[in-house]
């Protein structure tokens, strides 16, 4: 819901003097940033998690124990879902949070998104917590092959297989039953450790481990900002907090564009 104004301006001054202070500001994202782009989240009433899919519970098609037996079935229902992300563009937060970063105000990027967006829009130091479908191995030879190359199977009714050994290609996102990576997981742990400032943006902050990040930062008393619709557990430790993705993204953007480089 957007915020009357005077109360959301009052907030963003208190934004704005935050990031000018900080040092080292750690960013996570979630799947608020996705929507915005046009992208379904996934658990929201309308999320990908909200319906079946023909008798299916999206979050067993997506465990590694499913894709294993049943690599057809996922990548059916990974056709609409995952191999048409080319079709998005970044919106504004994506390309605020990558301006950034190019003007010396942001340390690190935490992702739970797959879609590349950020990415796309120019980010580089970007961490992608659950993987990225940008890259793709095969299951067997762990031969390498990108989303260029298996989007346009996946969309034309295809398993894609290894050229090399007829193994199956598998994209690498970090699915139930798989462990997440380790030195994504220890740079988390030093940057939300060490950050004068961390921002949450659309994520709920209950898929773990990600959602323990910000209390890396807020145990050592350096301020949380947090924009989400919903509510989240960290609501009550937030220094300030936003409501709508949109409209804060749309203000950043412009100031942000204002900051001198560092």
């Amino acid at each position: 819901m957007v915020e009357k104004e005077a109360v959301f301006a009052k907030k963003f001054e208190i934004l704005k003097a935050l990031i000018k202070n900080s040092r080292s500001t750690v960013v996570l994202t979630g799947a608020g940033i996705s929507t915005l782009s046009g992208i379904p989240d996934f658990r929201s009433s309308s999320g990908v998690y909200a319906n079946t899919w023909k008798s299916y519970q999206v979050e067993e098609i997506l465990s590694i124990s499913f894709f294993k037996h049943n690599p057809e079935i996922f990548y059916e229902w990974a056709k609409e879902f995952w191999y048409k992300l080319d079709l998005y563009q970044p919106n504004a937060v994506h390309t605020a949070l990558a301006l950034l970063e190019q003007k010396g105000y942001l340390e690190g990027l935490f992702t739970q998104n797959i879609d590349m967006l950020h990415k796309k829009a120019g980010s580089k130091k970007c961490y992608e917590v659950h993987g990225s479908a940008e890259h793709h191995h095969c299951t067997n030879c762990n031969a390498y092959y990108s989303y260029q190359h298996v989007a346009p199977l996946v969309l034309a009714g295809q398993v894609p297989l290894c050229k090399d050994c007829g193994g199956v290609i598998k994209p690498d996102i970090v699915f139930y039953g798989e462990n997440l990576d380790s030195f994504i997981l220890s740079r988390a742990y030093e940057m939300f450790n060490h950050a004068q400032l961390c921002i949450v943006l659309g994520s709920s902050l209950v898929v773990q481990p990600a959602a323990s990040f910000p209390a890396y930062t807020v145990h050592r008393g350096a301020p949380l900002v947090i924009v989400n619709a919903q509510k989240t557990s960290f609501d009550g430790s937030a220094t300030i907090k936003f409501n709508d993705l949109q409209q804060w993204g749309q203000a950043l953007l412009p100031w942000i564009e204002t900051l001198k480089p560092r």
